[in-house]
């Protein structure tokens, strides 16, 4: 099994277009375009029934003390955790590769609706639900694929990382308003394989990608 996209390459820059921020020389950052990638898929195991996409970005701070607090820097140091931007279940393996803006083209507050997507397929709730809960503004539900946006003051670089899952469920045993962790442990016992593909994002001008 193996998956590609011709909006980046393996190990190499995302490109803004695919961010929910940019960089912005004045304020640090500013929203972006906030595509999701094209994804294409290939050689699926034998008695692939249905996909699933996800993506996390590794390398978020386990405190948030200093992210993106002015004169201070998240240093590599600082132990990582997971935050999740895409889940994606109950895909058509048959159904083609996702086009580049097919699930989103936009940042919207409060969030995308869902659980329900394209081509009949689901989508959990991504991280940036937890990341705006006390925002008023931007607080809500964020169905779907929200992409990148590391603190600007971080001193190192974010690793995004798009997993493909072929399963031999047409549809994986979560319902209502579900979360990544969750999907990962009803995936257990029916991934018949799994192939990735890295994606690399900072806002920090001294950290280039």
């Amino acid at each position: 099994m193996k998956v590609t996209s011709t909006s980046f390459a393996d190990g190499k820059r995302i490109p803004e277009e695919f961010a929910f921020c940019a960089y912005d020389p004045q304020s640090h950052v500013k929203l972006s375009a906030n595509r999701n990638p094209q994804l294409e898929w290939g050689d699926l195991p034998m008695g692939t029934r249905s996909i699933a996409v996800v993506c996390h970005d590794c390398d978020v701070p386990s405190l948030p003390d200093d992210v993106n607090v002015e004169g201070r820097t998240i240093w590599a140091s600082l132990p990582r955790i997971d935050f999740f931007h895409w889940v994606l279940i109950d895909l058509d393996p048959h159904s083609g590769p996702i086009r580049e803006g097919e699930f989103s083209d936009g940042v919207t507050a409060r969030g995308k609706p869902g659980p329900q997507a394209a081509r009949n397929a689901r989508q959990g709730v991504n991280d940036y639900t937890l990341w705006f809960a006390n925002n008023a503004e931007m607080s809500g539900d964020y169905f779907g694929y929200d992409g990148p946006c590391p603190p600007w003051n971080d001193s190192i670089v974010h690793h995004y990382v798009f997993t493909v899952y072929a399963l031999d469920v047409e549809q994986l045993g979560v319902s209502g308003t579900f979360r990544g962790s969750e999907v990962l442990n009803a995936m257990k016992g029916h991934v018949l394989e799994e192939a990735k593909i890295t994606g690399l994002y900072s806002l920090n001008p001294q950290v280039p990608a």
